[in-house]
């Protein structure tokens, strides 16, 4: 195998832009437009749906330009710096991310994905040293890497991407489950389309018996002991430890965990610089600014109607403390036995959605450690294809 410069094996390389956002014309409501990717978007995974789209206009008044179905993408700079995705339908991208299109005759678009993600530290220790992580266009262009003949990466790519078309089509699943979840919290809780609605009368805009609050009256805050950063977490361990990222899951260690959820007795947490709300079933540590919390006593109700009451009422507008912005929200309180209903419809998807999120964590583990064996050719492609086949 031979050495050799990303540029020599690719079509195209290049960076996004971000049209302005003073001009709302530039941004279409979803479905129109078209998928604009921004780099927090990029979990080394395939994109086929993004947060926002960008009209006609937008991407005439600005440098986004379009993209191909199969180009790579690399996160530039930022907290994200170094992170990969592929695009499964041709999409724009914004200025922090640099498109990569390989010529199909040299390269396998998913090897060179799984390359770069195995040699994702040399990435990162090129935008070391700057106020700002930053990898250049350039430097990706002249990074160099020992590059297999094209049927054996097509070979590699056939194998790794097994396990993540896997997870995939469970984190589809995730979506649906969740999204059942959602509309039946607004059926009952925004809608009031509740069982036996018709039979209860309204207080002004709500049905008596129910209560207006905030959620600082409603939820109890609690700590999560010791608390660990990026230094401090293991690749491996028995307690998972959070952060305030998208994905959640910084790393894990060996000591007792900072707080004690199960399966039976669940915890909401919020991420208090992003945002990101999550319902927990597991023990768990975090770093800083990882609020776990529940039903106060005051207002005592299901954890499961106490989420999705609750998630997704602020949204990151700077990255600073949002729990006063949080916890000024306005909620109104059901009947405790109403909530108890909606969590014995809930619990059921929630629960499998856990265990699809497991399912996903060993499917990550077996990729991972097979990732860099068949990138560096220390196993023989036949080996790997014989053992997939049999774990089929």
């Amino acid at each position: 195998m031979k050495s050799v410069r990303i540029e020599d094996i690719c079509q195209r390389i290049t960076s996004g832009g971000t049209p302005s956002r003073k001009r709302d014309d530039y941004y279409d409501v979803k479905p129109g437009g078209h998928l604009w990717v921004k780099s927090k978007e990029l979990l080394d995974t395939s994109i086929s749906e993004t947060e926002e789209h960008i009209s006609d206009l937008g991407l005439k008044g600005s440098s986004a330009k379009y993209l191909d179905a199969r180009t790579v993408l690399v996160a530039m700079y930022g907290a994200n710096v170094g992170q990969l995705g592929w695009l499964r339908k041709p999409a724009t991208v914004n200025q922090a991310i640099c498109g990569i299109t390989t010529d199909p005759a040299k390269a396998d678009y998913r090897w060179l994905f799984y390359a770069l993600m195995h040699h994702r530290y040399r990435l990162i220790a090129m935008a070391q040293g700057a106020a700002q992580q930053n990898i250049s266009a350039q430097l990706i262009k002249a990074f160099e890497l020992t590059v297999p003949p094209l049927p054996t990466q097509r070979r590699i790519s056939s194998i790794l991407s097994t396990y993540d078309d896997l997870i995939e089509n469970n984190t589809r699943r995730i979506a649906i489950l969740e999204e059942m979840a959602r509309r039946l919290y607004e059926e009952w809780f925004v809608h009031f389309r509740f069982p036996g609605h018709e039979k209860v009368e309204f207080d002004g805009e709500l049905p008596t018996g129910w209560q207006p609050s905030t959620v600082k009256e409603s939820v109890e805050r609690f700590t999560t002991g010791k608390k660990f950063d990026q230094k401090t977490v293991k690749t491996a361990g028995s307690v998972p430890v959070f952060d305030q990222g998208k994905t959640g899951i910084i790393g894990y260690h060996d000591e007792e965990p900072g707080f004690q959820a199960s399966w039976d007795d669940p915890v909401i947490v919020f991420a208090n610089h992003t945002c990101y709300q999550r319902l927990v079933m597991f023990p768990f540590s975090s770093i800083q600014n990882v609020i776990p919390f529940k039903s106060s006593t005051q207002f005592p109700r299901n954890i499961y109607w106490l989420h999705h009451a609750t998630v997704g009422l602020v949204e990151l507008n700077d990255y600073k403390g949002h729990w006063p912005q949080f916890a000024a929200k306005e909620i109104s309180i059901p009947p405790a036995e109403l909530t108890d209903e909606f969590g014995s419809k809930v619990a059921p998807l929630h629960k499998q959605v856990r265990l699809l999120q497991q399912k996903n964590a060993n499917l990550r583990a077996q990729r991972d450690l097979l990732l860099p064996k068949l990138v560096s050719g220390e196993i023989d492609v036949s080996v790997a294809e014989a053992a997939l086949e049999a774990a089929e």
